[in-house]
């Protein structure tokens, strides 16, 4: 026995004398994004894409969704809102770092005011979003597009900071600061301005049947301020508490429609919104989570037209409108793969205007409306299979000075999805989606007769939505391949369809429509050498959306303003020495009015844009230059009928980082 035990030490000691290097190895994978996992059609663009190609506005980013439909009047201060499936901008949320923006005056956001510059990530969720923790105000909608700011990256540096400038065609001058501080271990503090100022002056040709004449479009100039404060706070107890306050004004010119022989317009719009916003995080031991959220907003806003037509030679309408807005949200998991969450949100919004009802009520309605939105959801998650089920509850009250006051208002939505991975070794998920939606005329809809219609009914929705998933690596050559595609169907009662102008929107009920269609998406990344790599996108809508209504003359036509097919491309190459961002946005013909008679035709047309940009590392400080030519073959078309869009700019920049 003791020879054997010296044995076995001798031969213990030979081994571990013998000492092997092995080189190491690096795992590369594609990370699977919560659009090909998630029950519900989810699309994505993140800030290196915004950049690639050269996105500087909101709406320019939103408009490369499927299913996203953009009004856009034109002009760099044009107002643009957006609608998801052509469910209507009432019903689509957008959320600003985590809350939702709110206008209970016309319900519809002006998203052509935020720029790209500190924008993380931008996503658009049909139905709502994956969230369990999200507030009822964003279960309640039909589709959440959601702006995530960057924060910036304390690990090295204790202060950061952003300048940047950017100019081009149509006199637009646009220079940006941002700051970061770190404050101790646990705090962190960012400050956001910035300008924005152009002429909006932009050529167009007129075409009146043979004739076709050179044309400027004019009073179409914006002045514009930005400023946003962050504190970012982690507490001694690990929650999170942060708080934002934003502020914005901007003075532009309404160029209004185009008139043959006429291109006078006097029309002005003042805008000023603030709010202040604080949201707190915090884990409640292994099985419960809470979040909290308060916010306060405060909207003005002025239109003067000044015409001979009205008494004194000029109108002036004055709006304010306030919101205070409280909502918590709690989670338990009380198993594995089970959560619970239910969330209550209290909005108390009012309204003073100066402008009455009719001719013959002299006082303004000023109203004021308090919502509650209370949701109760619930996720499963097994093995391949994941089951979502909630309902929202609203119920809202008015009151109102002048005029009918009208009945409260009483709803439950419920929503339902299913995500299923059809293949263990395989990214490919199938998904299923039902979810009733329910959408209150706003303070205009209600009370203002020049504005809007008195006599419209609520809108209700019900969405269905079947789709299919798959991201993986095809071929060796390929990096990753992510593929999405939808059918959906959206069955609403008394929809509520805008056909606008400049600043009053004249609002209809279409007793039924159904709106049928398919959402695609693709995206890949082909690397083709060291530090060089090409990246395409593409997104396909293909949509039906016809009033259903028997009794209506416009029965079986498409909706005013939806287009059957729209589209968009992006080709996004990155190299050592230039960075190249190509993108084509496309829509076919569609009708400005629900009579689809050649008068009210606008045609097709395909929009190509192409940026040039590159980085630079100096010491300590990284300058990235960048330039873009925006319609490169000068096509002219209009989005909204009689408001041509801008022919061929262009736009250069530079930002050094710290």
């Amino acid at each position: 026995m003791a020879m054997m035990s010296g044995y076995a030490v001798a031969q213990t000691d030979t081994i571990a004398d013998r000492v092997h290097q092995i080189d190491g190895v690096t795992a590369y994978g594609h990370r699977l994004q919560r659009n090909v996992t998630s029950g519900k059609p989810i699309q994505l663009m993140t800030h290196d894409e915004l950049e690639l190609l050269g996105l500087v506005n909101l709406a320019d980013a939103v408009k490369r969704f499927a299913g996203a439909n953009v009004k856009d009047y034109g002009g760099i201060g044009g107002m643009k809102t957006v609608s998801v499936r052509s469910l209507g901008a009432h019903h689509t949320a957008v959320s600003y770092d985590g809350l939702t923006i709110s206008n209970t005056q016309a319900g519809q956001i002006d998203i052509g005011r935020y720029q790209t510059d500190n924008i993380k990530e931008l996503s658009l969720a049909m139905g709502e979003e994956a969230d369990m923790m999200q507030s009822a105000r964003h279960r309640a909608s039909a589709g959440v597009l959601s702006i995530t700011t960057e924060r910036p990256d304390f690990s090295e540096k204790t202060t950061r900071w952003r300048f940047a400038v950017r100019g081009g065609s149509f006199g637009q001058v646009s220079p940006s600061l941002r700051f970061g501080q770190k404050i101790g271990q646990r705090t962190a503090l960012t400050l956001n301005g910035s300008m924005m100022r152009a002429d909006g002056c932009y050529p167009f040709t007129l075409v009146n049947g043979t004739l076709r004449t050179n044309e400027k479009r004019y009073n179409s100039d914006i002045t514009a301020w930005q400023g946003e404060a962050n504190l970012y706070n982690t507490l001694p107890d690990n929650s999170q508490l942060d708080v934002k306050a934003y502020w914005y004004r901007s003075e532009r010119g309404l160029p209004g429609a185009v008139i043959l022989y006429n291109d006078k317009s006097d029309e002005r719009l003042w805008d000023e919104d603030f709010f202040t916003q604080a949201i707190y995080k915090k884990q409640l031991g292994s099985q419960w989570q809470l979040q909290a959220r308060l916010k306060y907003v405060h909207s003005w806003n002025c239109y003067e037209d000044t015409d001979v037509k009205y008494a004194g030679g000029k109108m002036r309408d004055v709006a304010r409108q306030n919101e205070f807005y409280a909502s918590a949200t709690v989670g338990w998991t009380p198993i594995t793969g089970l959560m619970v969450a239910l969330a209550q949100d209290v909005a108390f919004n009012d309204l003073r205007s100066n402008i009455t009802i009719s001719d013959n009520l002299t006082d303004p309605p000023y109203p004021k409306r308090t919502t509650s939105l209370t949701a109760l959801s619930a996720r499963y998650e097994w093995q391949r299979l994941q089951l979502n089920t909630g309902i929202v509850a609203t119920y809202a009250t008015e009151r109102v000075k002048a005029g009918r006051q009208p009945d409260d208002r009483k709803k439950l939505s419920p929503t339902a999805s299913v995500a299923l991975r059809l293949l263990p070794n395989e990214a490919l998920y199938a998904r299923l989606m039902y979810k009733s939606t329910f959408r209150m005329p706003t303070f205009n809809d209600l009370y203002y007769i020049r504005m809007g219609n008195t006599g419209l009914r609520p809108e209700n929705g019900h969405e269905y939505n079947l789709g299919l998933s798959w991201s993986g690596q095809p071929a060796r050559w390929m990096k990753y391949l992510t593929v999405t595609v939808d059918a959906y169907f959206n069955d609403v009662t008394d929809k509520i369809v805008a056909f606008p102008s400049t600043y009053v929107w004249k609002m209809s009920n279409f007793g039924k429509v159904h709106i049928l269609g398919i959402d695609a998406t693709m995206a890949t990344e082909l690397p083709l050498g060291p530090r060089l790599s090409l990246l395409l996108t593409a997104a396909y809508t293909w949509q039906k959306a016809e009033d259903k209504e028997k009794q209506s003359p416009s029965y079986g036509r498409q909706l005013p303003y939806t287009p059957r097919q729209s589209g968009s491309a992006s080709l996004m190459l990155r190299t050592p020495w230039v960075n190249v961002g190509y993108n084509m946005l496309s829509q076919g013909t569609r009708w400005s009015s629900a009579q689809t008679t050649p008068q009210y035709k606008l045609k097709a047309y395909t929009e190509h844009n192409i940026t040039l940009s590159h980085e630079f590392a100096l010491r300590s400080y990284r300058l990235n230059v960048h330039a873009s030519v925006n319609n490169l073959t000068d096509k002219q078309y209009e989005i909204i009928k009689y408001y041509p869009m801008p022919g061929r700019s262009w736009m250069a920049g530079i930002s050094i980082h710290y």
